[in-house]
């Protein structure tokens, strides 16, 4: 495998890709993005039901990360019980596509051995 060389990678001091993978990075930010995707919002409920394994507490604390980085808008409706929605932004809406492309290359170069 090639390195990296030094006048191709985009890297310096500050590295565009590795922030980005701070952002979306973990186990969980990526399923919880795409179940609010494919449902245009989710509920609490939702997720913690379409995000195979994900805890309580780590669903609420991953909601946390999201809304710091504005990937998600968390709409609190003023009735009894609350009711609590979440969206995606501007930001996470333009990420949508991206995933998408990552998830086809994935698929055109899947192997047995690396199937997880």
């Amino acid at each position: 495998m090639s390195e990296c060389k030094e006048e191709v990678c985009p890297c310096d001091k500050y590295c565009p890709l590795q922030n980005a993978l701070k952002i979306i990075g973990g186990k969980w930010k990526i399923p919880i993005l795409c179940v609010i995707a494919n449902n245009d919002g989710a509920r609490y409920s939702l997720l913690i039901k379409k995000v195979n394994g994900i805890t309580d507490t780590m669903l609420s604390s991953t909601l946390k990360e999201l809304e710091k980085c504005d990937m998600v808008t968390r709409v609190q409706y003023n009735q009894i019980p609350v009711k609590v929605e979440y969206f995606l932004t501007d930001k996470s809406r333009a990420l949508v596509p991206i995933l998408g492309q990552i998830a086809m290359w994935e698929s055109n170069f899947r192997s047995p051995e690396t199937n997880l």
